[in-house]
């Protein structure tokens, strides 16, 4: 990923997410040269990156770290377009992390997933902080193409606290 790509991606990613639920941008650089870790981006007709879905590949599921459009491009089907794309690119059951639901945008979003295929876990898990200072988040686990058993989740988890969160 040139320079350019990597600015527009990172853009997005500041306006659709809080610090405590990315890293900074020299952590998300890091992150380019991991051969587990993977951007895959939608553009406008003027060929400017409007959408981006960030993953991990690991041998027994795939993990969608961040998926976000620019608000000008939201409701135009490129976040179902890029989660169509990354399901089609695997065979393996996928993961990602959802806000609980408590308002009607946290709704909107835990419904958008589950037409997707996405089943909601109800497994208590706590993201780990994507930067220094940051706390812990509850969040819920959505995975397809079932739900997790106990052991599943406890092996997704404990590989997503190493592998991506860094924690031992």
């Amino acid at each position: 990923m040139n320079i350019k790509t990597f600015n527009a991606v990172y853009s997005i990613m500041e306006a659709a997410f809080p610090p405590s639920e990315r890293r900074t941008r020299e952590g998300q650089l890091e992150l380019l040269n991991h051969e587990q870790y993977s951007i895959k981006t939608k553009e406008n007709k003027n060929e400017e990156i409007v959408a981006f879905l960030a993953s991990w590949q690991f041998p027994t599921f795939s993990f969608i770290e961040h998926i976000a459009v620019s608000s000008s491009c939201r409701g135009q089907g490129l976040g179902k377009l890029l989660i169509h794309d990354h399901l089609k690119s695997t065979n393996k059951p996928t993961i990602l992390e959802v806000e609980p639901c408590c308002d009607d945008i946290t709704e909107r979003r835990i419904r958008f997933y589950g037409n997707l295929g996405f089943h909601k876990n109800d497994f208590p898990y706590m993201q780990p902080p994507l930067q220094k200072g940051e706390d812990f988040i509850p969040l819920d686990i959505m995975s397809t193409p079932s739900l997790l058993n106990d052991s599943e989740f406890s092996t997704i988890k404990e590989q997503l606290f190493r592998e991506v969160y860094k924690l031992q």
